[in-house]
């Protein structure tokens, strides 16, 4: 995840979890979040619409929020 947050500045809000904080598992729980790293895209009526286990595709996640963003 390093480096996305500046790959997707004004376009969408970063939010990292501590999964052993109560509010990191109760996240979790509610998005079946098992392994870690996990990351979840959601949409502006809070979808999730792109989800990766593992480390994500930098390219694949910038291109899906410029998308959604409704940028090229």
């Amino acid at each position: 995840m390093d480096g996305i947050e500046d790959d997707v500045s004004g376009q969408a809000t970063v939010l990292r979890l501590d999964l052993l904080s109560d509010v990191g598992r109760e996240a979790a729980s509610l998005y079946g979040v098992s392994s870690v790293p996990t990351t979840l895209l959601f949409d502006g009526a809070g979808r999730v619409v792109m989800r990766e286990t593992g480390l994500p595709d930098r390219g694949a996640f910038r291109a899906k929020v410029a998308e959604l963003a409704g940028r090229p």
